[in-house]
């Protein structure tokens, strides 16, 4: 066991302004600052970089994926992007948390939804041709979505962010 001193946290800035429509959302919901470790996740994913973050529970990873998405789909509208979760649970969460994030804003008409073994035939065919955001687990990758990559055709030319969420955890293939 090790035992670790608290420290002051640290804040940065990102190096661009974010779109106004980001901005405002960011403003709206109280988040006024970055900690640094966001800030350079979002400059790096910003500028085309694969990233991996790993920092303390509660340390706001979601926020280094969700804004440079977001920000995309704003300046790109055909972006999207595959968020992959190691539970069914944890994607449904994290659905409820972006559809929370863009509530009330322009982005609040955000495409997306959970497309897992729960998710009932005609909304699968709604996300696979209509999301930006796709919330899946390693399983539906596999067996519902590569397999049939042609009637993904539209998502995947347009796929520009695969996010895997607690990474640690993924075995096979």
């Amino acid at each position: 066991i090790e035992h670790l001193s608290a420290r002051e946290a640290e804040y940065a800035m990102v190096a661009r302004p974010w779109p106004t429509e980001l901005e405002a959302l960011l403003q709206n919901r109280g988040l006024t600052r970055l900690y640094a470790h966001q800030a350079r996740a979002i400059d790096a994913i910003r500028d085309g970089e694969n990233v991996m973050v790993a920092t303390g529970t509660a340390s706001g990873k979601t926020l280094c994926y969700n804004l440079p998405v977001l920000e995309a789909i704003l300046r790109t509208p055909m972006s999207r992007a595959l968020y992959l979760f190691p539970t069914r649970a944890l994607a449904r969460d994290q659905c409820r948390a972006l559809k929370e994030l863009v509530a009330g804003s322009s982005l609040d008409g955000l495409r997306q939804g959970v497309y897992d073994g729960d998710t009932p035939p005609g909304t699968r065919t709604r996300l696979r041709r209509h999301a930006s955001v796709l919330l899946s687990n390693p399983d539906m990758l596999h067996i519902g979505i590569l397999p049939n990559h042609t009637g993904w055709g539209t998502f995947l030319r347009h796929l520009r962010f695969v996010v895997l969420d607690e990474a640690h955890v993924y075995r096979g293939i």
